[in-house]
């Protein structure tokens, strides 16, 4: 059994916070938001970056300890698709490894939140996570050294790259729109953004 976060009040805001953004996003990726609809979603997508970045001035990272695992897994959500914020999204990078060095994060959730901070910034990926739908469907985005690609992955828990594309491209074949949208505090390296992915 599971102890009880210490901020059960914070738990319950990220937790809230990341599932309306992700209904948001949800709606918008099929098309189904009106225009007045997608300006309140991106508002509240900000305020939920807010909220958060309050929170790490707060307590820094917030941890199962702090939150439990399931509203930690939402904090770390809510930091890696926060493109829009790109200084608070690599400060939350460095919290989120040196959480992972006292086992408040995990070192999957680091990985995926460095390979986006890397391709916002126009370089490589180092551990493959992220991907986009491109001409022939869904492809990773640049990666350095290639050949060590599986090595620095298991090195940070993830599996082998092709098994992750596999897994991926048969998601989006069974659901084009809603791959993208899968429950990403899912604890392997498949969840994706198409467009920009996330895997």
């Amino acid at each position: 059994m599971s102890p009880v976060p210490a901020r059960l009040d914070l738990a319950r805001d990220l937790l809230d916070r990341a599932q309306q953004v992700r209904s948001y996003r949800a709606g918008h990726t099929r098309g189904l938001l009106t225009a007045d609809a997608i300006s309140r979603g991106q508002h509240h997508e900000y305020v939920t970056v807010r909220v958060l970045q309050r929170i790490l001035a707060d307590h820094g990272w917030p941890g199962p300890g702090l939150v439990g695992t399931d509203a930690a897994e939402a904090a770390w959500w809510i930091a890696l698709h926060a493109d829009h914020l790109p200084d608070f999204q690599s400060a939350a990078l460095r919290l989120v490894r040196a959480a992972a060095e006292k086992g408040e994060a995990t070192l999957r959730q680091w990985a995926h939140l460095h390979d986006r901070c890397a391709i916002r910034s126009g370089m490589a990926q180092s551990y493959g996570t992220q991907y986009q739908l491109g001409p022939a469907g869904i492809e990773p985005l640049p990666v350095r050294d290639p050949a060590r690609l599986d090595t620095r992955r298991a090195q940070v828990g993830l599996r082998p790259a092709a098994t992750a594309l596999q897994h991926l491209r048969h998601r989006y074949a069974r659901d084009p729109q809603g791959a993208g949208l899968h429950d990403e505090r899912a604890k392997d390296d498949t969840h994706a953004d198409l467009g920009r992915t996330a895997a």
